[in-house]
């Protein structure tokens, strides 16, 4: 390998560390969130350029095989393909960022679920029942007015605290 393809490929890895180190390290350093990425000149859209000028130079200096011609040829072709790549990593960025999530469940969601008792509840204590939750199985302490067995279909009515509920035996569905 020459010097020239070396030289791209060691630019090529500046771009990937600026990279992870915006990933990793971003918001800590202000390159992170939507304020990070709203611009062409934001740390994600810079290590895009970067990465993909020095690969992509390094690729095009090792096909033509050295000397002048390969530092113009590597240069053309570094800037022929990092425009387009930091144009790319800029709209992930933009996307990742402003991706809409599920909100984060309360207690109140607890309220009027269906599950199934797992461990016995017996008349003044905590016994354990499962509901679904998101999609998700989450198993709670629970408590009821009267003993209800294993495996009985239950009711929230409902959740003094995020680990807690009170529950009702109902009939099985």
């Amino acid at each position: 390998m020459d010097a020239v393809t070396i030289a791209f490929l060691l630019v090529g890895c500046l771009g990937l560390a600026l990279l992870v180190g915006a990933l990793f390290f971003g918001d800590a350093l202000g390159f992170g969130g939507v304020d990070g990425v709203d611009g062409p000149l934001s740390m994600p859209s810079i290590a895009g350029f970067v990465g993909a000028f020095g690969f992509g130079g390094a690729i095009a200096a090792a096909i033509t095989g050295g000397g002048a011609l390969a530092v113009l040829v590597g240069l053309v072709v570094g800037v022929t393909v990092a425009i387009p790549s930091a144009i790319g990593t800029l709209a992930l960025a933009r996307m990742a960022a402003r991706m809409r999530t599920d909100a984060t469940p309360t207690r109140t969601d607890l309220v009027g679920r269906m599950g199934v008792v797992v461990t016995p509840i017996p008349a003044n204590g905590y016994g354990e029942v499962r509901i679904r939750l998101g999609g998700q199985p989450v198993k709670l302490n629970a408590r009821a007015e009267k003993p209800i067995p294993l495996g009985a279909s239950v009711f929230v009515i409902e959740a003094p605290s995020d680990t807690s509920v009170v529950v009702e035996e109902t009939s099985a569905v």
